[in-house]
């Protein structure tokens, strides 16, 4: 990773353009043909520096309700729970942790019932049946830039 690369990443963390041709934006404020910019991310995400780019949003703004999960999971089925979770569009997040409940993912769905109903199958499909549904009581929202 370069530095061009490093002031990409600085760049689309919090100031994505939002238009018809970003990665246009993107080189004009970075002094880059829009082919450099696709390129790099391109290689960028191959390489897994870049996950994802999309937007956030306000999940209870949109009438949509959140959830954080935790399961323990043996170290044999890790594979096969990630995979089951990460199945489901309103999975956000999924993240191993050094701690007894070693699996933690949110979930954003329509109401609750939708999260419960899932997490029945997750348990169904892939034999966990320790998975904690922790709703947050009061939501504190946090930006979070990684200066690269």
């Amino acid at each position: 990773m370069d530095n061009t690369d490093k002031k990409i990443l600085n760049e689309i963390q919090s100031h994505f353009p939002i238009s018809s041709r970003p990665f246009h934006e993107l080189g004009k404020r970075l002094a880059l043909p829009e082919s450099d910019v696709l390129e790099r991310i391109r290689r960028l995400k191959e390489d897994g520096i870049i996950r994802r780019i999309g937007g956030n949003f306000h999940s209870n703004q949109l009438n949509f309700t959140s959830t954080l999960c935790a399961a323990r999971v043996p170290k044999e089925k890790i594979e096969h729970f990630v995979k089951t979770v990460n199945h489901y569009p309103g999975v956000t997040h999924n993240y191993l942790r050094n701690h007894a409940y070693n699996i933690w993912f949110t979930f954003i769905a329509q109401d609750m019932a939708y999260i419960d109903d899932a997490l029945e199958e997750i348990s169904e499909k892939t034999g966990i049946r320790e998975i904690l549904n922790l709703p947050a009581v009061k939501t504190f929202k946090i930006k979070v830039d990684f200066e690269v």
